[in-house]
C-alpha cells in the first residue's frame, strides 16, 4: 500500500511540472531598464502593465540597478506605464509572444514642477516655524472659511476678522480685539507690514488669503510692538499651477466692485497678482438712521503682487507689494444750525456740505528664506511703507458750523529689515531668535482757517484767517528676541523667552520682557493652555504731531487746556489662561480667561474734523475678560459661535491733556473710567449647509453697546446684524466652472449705533448698515 502511495504522488507532481512547462511556453515576459536623462539608473520606479481597456494587469518596481521584469505575460498587446516621485511619467506600447522576453526601457525626464512644489512646501513649512503660537489663543481662517461666509472674498478684511472671539465693531472700520483700542499687528508671510494713518479703508483686500490666524493673548517673544492680536496672513501663491479668476460684485447703495486675480508658476519661478476696483454710495458708516446716506460717495482701489524663485532646494528669494488708494465723502447729517457767522452769513444747509478724505498705503517687501534641510530656518526680509492721508474741509460750511475749517495733510513712510532664525537644537529644543529695526519719517502739513475768539472761545469777528501748521519728525525702533520651545514631555510643551524693545520717537523708552507660555495636552481631546507675558507698545508713530497748539490761541481753534504731555509708550502684565476641548469628531469647545494691568495704557481719540485719531494715556489701566468658542462640521454642515465678555478701564490722562474739556478731564483723573471701546458682551455666530452645488451660508455679529455719554458713563443698546447667503456653483459646457452667490446684509433691518456721537474721543454718530441686497459672479479658469 506504502509503495502504491508513493508512486501516485511521484506521478502526480510529475504531472503538475509538466503542465507548468507547456503554461510557461505559452506565456511571454516584459523586461527593461529605467534610467534618467543622464543615463542614470532610477531605483523604485512604478512599472504598471495595462490591457487594452486600461485595467492595469501587473505592477513591479526596479531595483537598484533601474532593472525591471515581469513574467507570465499572455501573449498580446498591452500599454507600460513608469512613473517615479521627481520624473516625468513615460509609457510605451509593448507586444508580448508566447515564450519570449519582449525589451522595453525608459528614459525619463526630470519633473521641474513636481520638485518646485516639493521644495515651495519644504520651504513654506520652514517659514510657518519660526512663528510660534505655544501659550497663546489661536482662531484660524481658511480660504473655504472665506469663500463660506455670504460675500465671500468681497468681505472686507476687518468683518472677516468680526466672525473671530473677542473682536468687537466700531465706527470707520476700526476694530477692539480683547478690550484694546486698535493695536492690531499684521504680518504677511511672516513680515510685519506697518500699519497705515486712517482707518476707515481697509489696506489689504481678503482674496489675497489662502489662511489668516489670529493670535491673541501671552503672545511668545517673537511678537512686539501691537501686541492686542496679531493677524498672521499666508498669501495665495503658484506653487501648485496656473490659474485665476474674475469677479463681479454689485448691489445696493449703488455698490459695483471687479476684482480679478491669476497666479501661476515657471519652473522655479511662481506668482500670485491680485487687484479689485469698486464704487458705491456708503463708504463710511451712516450718521444718520435713514436707509441711505447724504454725500457718502467713495471710490476705492487695490492691488497686490507676489513673486517667489527658488534659488536651490533650500533657498527662496520673494518680493510682495501692495497698494491701497481711496477716495471718500464724509457724510453729513441734515438739519443742523450753524454756530458761527462768516461774513455777515450765518446760514448753511448742513446737508450740502462738501468735506473730503483721500487714503494712500503703499508697502514692499524683499525676503530671502531658507532652511539647511533639518536643523536651521531661517527668514531675513527687507521692507518699505508710504502711507498718506489728506483732508479736504468744506471752507464755508465748516467755519460756519466748527469755527475751524482745516485742510489736514499726513504723511508717513517707514523703512526696516527683519530677521528670524529657528534652531532645533535637539529633539526636545527648538531656540528662535530674531531682530528688528525701523526707521519712521513723519510729515504734517496742516492750513487751518479760524476766526478770532476770546479767552471763553467766543467770536470776535467774522473775518476768517489761516494758520500755518506743518511739522516733521524721524523715530526709530529697535528690538531683539530669544526663546525656546521645550518639549518637556510628549505631552508638555514650555516656550520662553525674553524680548527686548527701544523707541526713540517723540520720546525715548525701553524695556527688557520676559514671556512664557505652556501647552498641556491633558487627554488626546483636551488641551491646556497658559501664558504671562510682559508688553511694551509705542504710541502709533505716524499719529502723534510736534504741532505747537499754543499757536492756535485767541482764535475759535483754541484748546481747552494747554496741558500737553508727550504720549509715552504703554507697559503691561498680560495673563491668559485657557482649555480646549473635543467632543467627539465633530464638535470644538474652547474657554479662555485674560487679565492685563497697564501703565501708561494707550487710547486713541477723534478730536477734529478730519478722520484721523490722536493717541493719548491713562496713567493707570486694566482689561480683564472671558471668552467661549465652539465650532461644529459634520458632512455637508458646520456652524460656529464665539461669544465674549470684557471690561476695560483706565484713570488719569496724562498725556495729550489739551484734547479734553477741563470737566471731563477732571472727573477722569479721579475716577476709574470704561474706556471708550468699551463693550461688555461681544459674540459671532454663523453656519453653512450645502445642498449638492449650492450652499446656504449666514453670519452675524452681536454686541451690548459701546461706551457713551460724559466720561463714557452710559453705553449704547444691544445691537444685532444678521447677514444671509446663497451661493451656487456650476459647472456649464460652454462657460466652465463659475460661482454665482446673492446676499442680504442686515435681513432684519435692524436699526442701530455703533456711535451716538459722546463720549471721550467720539467724533460724529455712526450708525450700522440697514437691510441691502447684493450678488455677485465668480468666473474661475
Amino acid at each position: 500500500m506504502k509503495n502504491r502511495t508513493r508512486v501516485s504522488h511521484a506521478a502526480l507532481l510529475l504531472f503538475a511540472v509538466t503542465a507548468h512547462a507547456h503554461a510557461a511556453q505559452d506565456e511571454g515576459s516584459l523586461a527593461g531598464a529605467v534610467t534618467d536623462a543622464a543615463g542614470k539608473p532610477i531605483d523604485n520606479a512604478t512599472v504598471r502593465v495595462q490591457n487594452a481597456s486600461g485595467a492595469a494587469i501587473d505592477e513591479t518596481k526596479t531595483d537598484a540597478a533601474g532593472h525591471y521584469d515581469i513574467a507570465h505575460v499572455k501573449p498580446g498587446t498591452y500599454a507600460i506605464v513608469v512613473t517615479a516621485p521627481g520624473f516625468a511619467s513615460g509609457n510605451s506600447v509593448a507586444t508580448t509572444t508566447a515564450g519570449v522576453a519582449s525589451a522595453s526601457s525608459f528614459s525619463l525626464a526630470k519633473s521641474d514642477t513636481l520638485d518646485v512644489q516639493v521644495n515651495a512646501k519644504r520651504l513654506d513649512h520652514a517659514r510657518n516655524g519660526l512663528l510660534p503660537e505655544t501659550g497663546s489663543s489661536v482662531y484660524r481662517f481658511s480660504q473655504a472659511d472665506i469663500d463660506t461666509l455670504p460675500a465671500g472674498q468681497n468681505t472686507p478684511l476687518n468683518q472677516v476678522l468680526l466672525q473671530a472671539p473677542g473682536v468687537a465693531s466700531d465706527s470707520y472700520g476700526q476694530l477692539h480685539v480683547r478690550g484694546d483700542h486698535a493695536n492690531l499687528q499684521y504680518r504677511i508671510d511672516g513680515v510685519t507690514i506697518p500699519e497705515p494713518i486712517s482707518g476707515f479703508g481697509q489696506s489689504l483686500d481678503t482674496r489675497i488669503i489662502d489662511q489668516m490666524n489670529l493670535l491673541t493673548g501671552a503672545l511668545p517673544a517673537q511678537y512686539g510692538y501691537r501686541t492686542a492680536g496679531v493677524v498672521d496672513i499666508r498669501t495665495k501663491t503658484g506653487d501648485s499651477g496656473n490659474g485665476g479668476s474674475i469677479d463681479v460684485f454689485g448691489g445696493s447703495h449703488e455698490t459695483l466692485k471687479t476684482s480679478a486675480d491669476v497666479f501661476g508658476s515657471q519652473g522655479p519661478f511662481s506668482y500670485y497678482f491680485s487687484g479689485s476696483l469698486g464704487v458705491n454710495n456708503l463708504g463710511i458708516e451712516n450718521p444718520t438712521s435713514s436707509a441711505n446716506a447724504i454725500h457718502d460717495h467713495t471710490r476705492q482701489g487695490d492691488a497686490f503682487g507676489y513673486m517667489s524663485y527658488i534659488i536651490n532646494p533650500l533657498t527662496r528669494v520673494s518680493l510682495m507689494f501692495g497698494t491701497t488708494s481711496n477716495q471718500f465723502e464724509i457724510p453729513n447729517t441734515p438739519g443742523l444750525q450753524p454756530a458761527f457767522t462768516l461774513n455777515g452769513h450765518n446760514t448753511f444747509d448742513s446737508s450740502q456740505l462738501n468735506e473730503t478724505q483721500s487714503e494712500l498705503n503703499n508697502f514692499a517687501v524683499v525676503a530671502l528664506q531658507g532652511t539647511n534641510g533639518g536643523a536651521l530656518d531661517y527668514q531675513v526680509a527687507l521692507f518699505t511703507r508710504y502711507t498718506r492721508t489728506q483732508f479736504n474741509p468744506d471752507p464755508v460750511g465748516d467755519l460756519l458750523f466748527n469755527g475751524v475749517a482745516s485742510q489736514d495733510f499726513h504723511s508717513n513712510s517707514a523703512n526696516g529689515v527683519q530677521a528670524d532664525s529657528t534652531w532645533r537644537l535637539n529633539d526636545s529644543h527648538t531656540i528662535r531668535a530674531g531682530v528688528f529695526f525701523q526707521q519712521e519719517h513723519a510729515v504734517f502739513n496742516d492750513s487751518v482757517d479760524v476766526f478770532a475768539a476770546d479767552a471763553n472761545g467766543n467770536q470776535l469777528s467774522d473775518q476768517p484767517f489761516t494758520i500755518k501748521d506743518s511739522s516733521s519728525k524721524t523715530g526709530y525702533l529697535y528690538s531683539a528676541y530669544v526663546q525656546d520651545e521645550w518639549k518637556i514631555t510628549s505631552k508638555l510643551t514650555l516656550n520662553y523667552g525674553l524680548r527686548y524693545d527701544k523707541m526713540d520717537e517723540y520720546v525715548s523708552a525701553s524695556q527688557l520682557s520676559p514671556r512664557v507660555g505652556l501647552v498641556y495636552a491633558l487627554t488626546p481631546a483636551t488641551t491646556l493652555h497658559a501664558g504671562y507675558a510682559r508688553y511694551f507698545t509705542p504710541p502709533a508713530f505716524e499719529l502723534l504731531s510736534g504741532s505747537t497748539i499754543s499757536r492756535f490761541d485767541g482764535t475759535t481753534n483754541q484748546s481747552p487746556s494747554s496741558q500737553n504731555d508727550p504720549v509715552q509708550p504703554e507697559r503691561s502684565h498680560y495673563f491668559d489662561l485657557g482649555v480646549t476641548q473635543r467632543l467627539g469628531s465633530n464638535v470644538t469647545i474652547g474657554l479662555d480667561a485674560y487679565y492685563k494691568k497697564s501703565t501708561n495704557l494707550l487710547d486713541e481719540g477723534q478730536f477734529g474734523s478730519a478722520l484721523i485719531y490722536t493717541p493719548f494715556n491713562y496713567r493707570y489701566g486694566h482689561v480683564y475678560g472671558l471668552e467661549f468658542t465652539a465650532n461644529y462640521k459634520q458632512d455637508n454642515v458646520s456652524a460656529y459661535m464665539n461669544l465674549a465678555y470684557s471690561r476695560a478701564q483706565g484713570k488719569q490722562i496724562d498725556s495729550a491733556q489739551f484734547n479734553f474739556d477741563p470737566a471731563e478731564l477732571a472727573y477722569i483723573n479721579s475716577h476709574w473710567v470704561y474706556l471708550d471701546h468699551d463693550q461688555r458682551i461681544t459674540a459671532s455666530f454663523g453656519g453653512a449647509y450645502d445642498f449638492g452645488r449650492t450652499t446656504f451660508t449666514f453670519d452675524s455679529i452681536m454686541g451690548s453697546g459701546l461706551r457713551s455719554g460724559f466720561a463714557n458713563i452710559d453705553h449704547l443698546p444691544f445691537y444685532t446684524q444678521i447677514n444671509l447667503g446663497v451661493i451656487h456653483h456650476f459647472n456649464q459646457p460652454l462657460l466652465g466652472k463659475f460661482d454665482a452667490r446673492f446676499l442680504v446684509i442686515n435681513a432684519l433691518n435692524r436699526i442701530y449705533e455703533l456711535r451716538d456721537g459722546s463720549g471721550i474721543g467720539v467724533g460724529a454718530p455712526q450708525y450700522g448698515p440697514r437691510f441691502a441686497v447684493y450678488a455677485g459672479v465668480t468666473k474661475h479658469f
